[in-house]
């Protein structure tokens, strides 16, 4: 009918305004942490260390989709787009990459928790090889995905960006908070279990805070688009509700670092070593200066 079309053709007037305050308010902290990770990550951490490979590999996907926000900050704020066709699609495209990618690499984080977790021997002769050879299928895959979905969201992308990575992560998790209750892994301490168990429930809370409430929405977002869905006040939540859905995907690119932080003693004290330097060089030259 008329009034159903009417209402699910809502124009949502603050949707830039939510936008351009959300990517502003990331922008800075993202920047700034993800930067630094990498530059720790990178650098200083031993790469045989759990999971470091896929840490790197993740904060360079948020570190992409940061870079390409004072574009789209421009844009909300102004409605328009002086920059031409290819930045417009590359931005978009960035969206996408930064969600799929970062979907996949803190699955794997999972996974090869749990998995040296249970197999601890593997997980001694566990090449750095590997992590990259995986992560550059990752890329390869996630690459296609996000290409296909800057034209067309699919229910493909749906099944397997989403719903595949929601059942792993949450089933890692399970396991691996069931190990803290049994003896049935092989001469794995307590502490190592709570270790694996902190770093794969920050990815499935990662995971869930940021991706679960977009691709949620987004199958009954499908739906109105579709006329699937006409019943006026489904549509209008469900409308209304994707600005709040597509920003909190955003919100992974300032969560992501505190992953590195708290879940790898290393990074800690990377990050501990530096900052020490930093206020005591500061203090020299402040006494310095006085004493001139």
């Amino acid at each position: 009918t008329q009034s159903n079309q009417s209402c699910s053709s809502h124009n949502i007037t603050f949707k830039n305004s939510l936008y351009a305050t959300t990517y502003t308010l990331i922008f800075i902290p993202g920047l700034l942490a993800n930067s630094a990770a990498l530059w720790v990550l990178c650098r200083f951490i031993s790469k045989k260390n759990k999971a470091v490979i896929f840490m790197i590999n993740l904060a360079m996907a948020d570190l992409a989709h940061v870079l390409s926000l004072p574009l789209r900050i421009y844009y909300y704020i102004n409605s328009t787009w002086p920059f031409g066709r290819f930045l417009c699609l590359l931005c978009f495209y960035l969206k996408y990459l930064n969600m799929y990618a970062s979907i996949c690499f803190l699955t794997c984080i999972s996974i090869q928790r749990y998995f040296f977790l249970y197999q601890p021997f593997k997980a001694k002769d566990w090449k750095r090889r590997y992590d990259v050879a995986i992560s550059a299928v990752v890329w390869l895959f996630v690459g296609i995905d996000s290409k296909v979905a800057t034209v067309l969201m699919t229910g493909t992308a749906e099944l397997f960006g989403f719903i595949g990575p929601l059942i792993i992560i949450l089933f890692c998790t399970w396991k691996t908070k069931d190990s803290l209750r049994g003896f049935q892994i092989p001469l794995q301490n307590s502490s190592e279990r709570r270790k694996a168990l902190r770093m794969v429930s920050m990815c499935a809370i990662v995971f869930c805070v940021c991706f679960a409430p977009y691709h949620i929405n987004f199958f009954f977002y499908m739906l109105v688009k579709e006329n699937v869905i006409t019943d006026c006040f489904l549509s209008t939540i469900t409308l209304y509700a994707q600005p709040f859905c597509l920003s909190l995907a955003s919100l992974d690119c300032c969560l992501d670092p505190i992953l590195y932080f708290f879940m790898t003693s290393e990074f800690q004290d990377q990050i501990s070593r530096h900052s020490s330097m930093v206020i005591r060089s500061r203090l020299m030259s402040k006494e310095s200066a006085s004493s001139i």
